[in-house]
């Protein structure tokens, strides 16, 4: 079995674990203020290990990759209960990104 899921399938994923084994969707309000403390939870890692704060003895064993997939199981969860098709908003913002900043980055001396 391959690890590769597509966003769609990963939507489904969460959506079957949820009516499985979570008995319904936190309502949208709460969920956002989880994937806040989830996010917190991604940037004191990252701003620890590869930022300039030291890092604390009990920070050491934290799981940079679990931490980033629980910021990703919430997102699919208000994206699941708000209708919003994750494949569909990636490419359009993809696409977004590419028409209005096309030149801008390469044409950024702070870059080079």
């Amino acid at each position: 079995m391959s690890n590769q899921i597509t966003i769609q399938q990963a939507q489904q994923q969460v959506d079957d674990w949820i009516k499985t084994h979570g008995v319904r969707y936190f309502n949208e309000l709460t969920n956002m203020a989880i994937l806040t403390e989830e996010v917190g939870e991604l940037a004191r890692i990252i701003a620890r290990r590869y930022g300039e704060q030291s890092e604390k003895e009990s920070d050491k064993n934290k799981n940079l990759a679990d931490e980033m997939a629980d910021v990703l199981w919430v997102l699919i969860c208000l994206a699941n209960q708000t209708g919003v098709d994750l494949t569909k908003a990636f490419h359009n913002n993809l696409e977004k990104k590419t028409n209005r900043d096309q030149q801008r980055h390469q044409s950024n001396p702070k870059l080079k």
